[in-house]
């Protein structure tokens, strides 16, 4: 079995985030890269896999030359090889393009990625790769098996979770829960170091056509200062609520 693994570099989640003085881009100074979060439940499914039923797995990055220590991590963790499309990804269109046209040259039986990205949480780019596919899709989900020619997965619904089975090949984006956190693969010195000689093959896009463009981007605005109220001043308290708050 083939596992095609998709895999976002995105900010940590600790990084202050800027945009540039017109505010037209990301500014990416003095950010530390990560492996986006939910595509790491994916990964570590993967190699699960890898584990059990001997499957080979394969990550893909659509990024520039930057993203590469953030992929030779994924190496680390367990993946065989990697494909790095290089282009910087303007929109979900153009990535799941990217990733569609690698897919179908390599003949891949499954395709794991997160539900979406927490840079952008656009959410959509697994949905678009099984719809260029024209391959089953599940997503949100919280429990994968593989049987054979056959996947079942779990997804969590309103009230509940529902079972759902497929033919491979399929596309499956995960979430918290597809594996237990505390399954998640740390690289050791020994992964580290394979990780330097697994083959990063970089592949020029195969299409230039984007469909979104960003126009500009806002800070959230700053919190409001905090007021402390003595607890024995519950006028004061009623007044600000009332005058300031406007919740009563």
């Amino acid at each position: 079995m083939k596992i095609l693994v998709c895999i976002s570099s995105v900010p940590d989640t600790t990084s202050k985030i800027n945009f540039t003085a017109d505010k037209s881009a990301f500014d990416k100074n003095g950010i530390q890269w990560v492996i986006n979060p939910l595509d790491e439940f994916a990964l570590t499914k993967a190699v699960k896999l890898q584990e059990s039923q001997g499957a080979t797995v394969t990550v893909i990055n659509v990024g520039d030359a930057a993203t590469e220590p953030v992929i030779r991590k994924a190496l680390a963790i367990g993946a065989n090889d990697a494909v790095r499309v290089n282009l910087d990804p303007k929109d979900s269109y153009s990535t799941a393009k990217e990733i569609a046209a690698v897919a179908q040259n390599g003949g891949y039986d499954l395709i794991l990625c997160g539900k979406e990205s927490i840079d952008y949480n656009g959410g959509s780019v697994p949905g678009m790769v099984a719809q260029l596919l024209n391959q089953p899709f599940v997503n949100a989900s919280v429990g994968l098996d593989v049987n054979g020619s056959e996947a079942t997965a779990v997804r969590e619904i309103e009230g509940g979770k529902e079972t759902i089975s497929v033919k491979l090949p399929a596309v499956i984006a995960g979430q918290k829960g597809l594996v237990d956190e505390k399954d998640l693969i740390i690289p050791n010195m020994r992964g580290i170091m394979s990780a330097r000689t697994k083959p990063l093959q970089v592949v020029e896009p195969a299409s230039s056509e984007v469909k979104v463009q960003g126009v500009s981007y806002d800070s959230v605005p700053p919190r409001a200062a905090v007021k402390i109220v003595s607890p024995d001043n519950l006028d004061e308290l009623v007044r600000l609520l009332h005058e300031e708050a406007k919740v009563i």
